[in-house]
């Protein structure tokens, strides 16, 4: 064999091996077609025929209640852990576990001697601090300047705005319109003068006679030369004009007669003072105007008083706080129960140490019991405070008692799409019953005893219902929407009463009698030959019924938290 047929025998070789793997290659494809084909009509569903046929059932009576029930637990009316805010060791317990106590009463004192010395002290300085201000207070009634002398004002020293000093004159006052004289008569005579008595006085250098009175009898004689003992009256004259202190004159009263002459004095005089470091704020009165004693004259302004005055206040309520303090912090050695009630534990007894912010007993008030119930959104505008509620405990079989809504919060909270809100409910005869103890409740929001009532499936939209034509209330129907319906059956419109999860009274429209129709939807498979029906029984109208089943399965969310739930 040549190299030339060689050649060609390895060519034909080659290509008879391409052409199995193509063969090969295209046998797969194929293969892998008709699993895709065969996995598609395998998964691919039945066709199925629905059809929709009617149930009847009669109008019967029925009673229904309407109610909101659930589960929860037990709380004390009040509740208080009695704890102390500082350390010590305790003095006096009297109390024991299971005792009542009332509100104020004293349940324990701690020893309370590391404070005392700070308390006297406290007291001192606000009794110091109260002193300083009190006195500073006084201290405003220098700003009004008093005359202390009855006349008329002479001059006026000083003008408004001007700064005073302490003691310095601010005017002067002087009495002219009556003059004294003091003159001596017998002693054994003037014994028997009385004051307001009549008297006549003789000017010595016009011997004209004046009318007076005695003003002043003094109690004590006087020893002349010769042993002669006399006593000294004042005689009070109207000044006539001409009066002044430096003329003299004698005096009679009835048949006795002065021993010797008496110069005339002023009745009053005097000068009108500042009694501080001030400035003038207001002038009361004008020259030549008569005052009297105690009368208002100047008004004085004084900053470094009024500065004085608030230091001294600030000070005496600084001491004030500080003594509040030391007696709050007295008090904390005396621990009274916050609340009347039952104690429930005890932790510490007398002659034993706390230490700060320590429990030391628990106290509740079990003059009524609580409980909080978690009600539904859909029915919580249906509970309103004062309703009845009727309750019962497995851990007190066989017995109810009798609850009543006190709060119903505004505050709700969502879980799993669905808003509870809290209803407290009080419990005033609680016998058996305990704190911590699960009970279950039952609201009843309204209820119907032997009305007539229809399936709650029946209930169609617009409030009406499908009776059979044979019906007595047939008269009044129309031709119902559902064309598979007008057959059988005519609509009536009805109105409704209180109703449950089963039946929903029927104030108007229908009557015994009546067959009312309810739909049920079929679903056949057209290859299996197999039968879906609808709801239990032959199957409600899942169209019709949405909103209850709706609530259905919000009744089951709400009974896995167990919250109230509607029956």
């Amino acid at each position: 064999m040549d190299n030339t047929q060689a050649t060609g025998m390895k060519k034909n070789k080659k290509k008879g091996k391409i052409k199995w793997i193509v063969i090969a290659l295209l046998l797969l494809a194929a293969a892998a077609a008709a699993v895709f084909f065969l996995r598609g009509k395998k998964t691919k569903k039945p066709a199925q025929n629905v059809t929709v046929t009617y149930e009847k059932q009669a109008v019967e009576r029925h009673d229904i209640t309407s109610a909101i029930t659930g589960s929860g637990t037990l709380e004390a009316a009040n509740s208080y852990l009695v704890a102390t805010h500082i350390e010590g060791n305790i003095l006096t317990c009297s109390f024991e576990e299971g005792d009542v106590v009332t509100k104020d009463m004293v349940l324990y004192t701690l020893d309370s001697s590391d404070i005392s010395t700070n308390l006297e002290q406290a007291q001192i300085s606000y009794r110091q601090s109260q002193r300083s201000y009190e006195k500073k207070m006084e201290s405003i009634e220098d700003l009004n300047v008093k005359s202390e002398h009855s006349g008329r004002v002479l001059d006026i020293a000083v003008a408004v705005g001007e700064e005073v000093k302490n003691g310095q004159v601010l005017a002067t006052v002087r009495d002219t319109d009556y003059m004294h004289l003091k003159v001596s008569f017998p002693a054994d005579e003037a014994a028997n003068f009385a004051e307001g008595q009549a008297a006549v006085v003789t000017m010595d250098s016009t011997f004209e006679t004046l009318s007076g009175t005695i003003y002043d009898i003094s109690p004590l004689d006087t020893v002349l030369a010769g042993n002669r003992l006399v006593r000294e009256v004042t005689i009070e004259v109207k000044n006539p004009g001409g009066l002044s202190t430096i003329q003299s004159a004698s005096a009679a009263v009835g048949t006795s007669e002065s021993v010797a002459p008496g110069s005339f004095a002023y009745k009053d005089e005097g000068t009108i003072v500042s009694g501080m470091n001030a400035k003038i704020k207001e002038i009361r009165c004008k020259e030549g105007d008569r005052v009297e004693k105690d009368a208002l004259a100047f008004v004085l302004e004084s900053e470094a008083l009024n500065d004085e005055i608030q230091a001294a206040k600030d000070s005496f309520r600084n001491a004030e706080i500080a003594l509040q303090s030391r007696y709050d912090q007295l008090d904390k050695y005396t621990i009274k129960s916050p609340i009347s009630g039952t104690v429930v534990d005890k932790f510490y007894k007398a002659g034993e140490s706390t230490e700060a912010n320590k429990t030391l007993c628990s106290i509740y008030d079990l003059s009524y019991l609580v409980m909080t119930l978690g009600v539904d959104e859909l029915d919580i505008s249906n509970i309103t405070a004062g309703q009845e509620v009727e309750l019962t405990a497995e851990a007190v079989g066989g017995k109810k008692y009798q609850g009543v809504v006190t709060k119903v919060s505004v505050a709700g909270t969502s879980s799993n799409g669905v808003a509870t809100y809290p209803v407290t409910i009080r419990i005033d005869e609680g016998e058996g019953l305990r704190p911590g103890m699960t009970v279950d409740a039952t609201i009843v929001l309204n209820s119907a005893s032997d009305v007539l009532a229809i399936p709650a499936a029946a209930l169609q939209r617009g409030n009406t219902v499908l009776v059979t034509k044979d019906s007595p209330s047939a008269a009044n129907g129309t031709k119902p929407r559902d064309e598979a319906a007008a057959e059988e059956f005519v609509s009536v419109e009805v109105t409704i009463g209180a109703s449950d999860d089963e039946f929903i009274e029927i104030t108007s429209g229908l009557q015994e009698g009546d067959q009312v129709g309810i739909r049920v939807r079929n679903r056949n498979n057209q290859q299996g030959g197999m039968n879906f029906m609808g709801m239990m029984g032959g199957g409600n109208n899942r169209n019709n019924n949405r909103n209850f089943n709706r609530n259905n399965n919000r009744n089951n969310n709400r009974n896995t938290r167990s919250g109230g739930s509607r029956s």
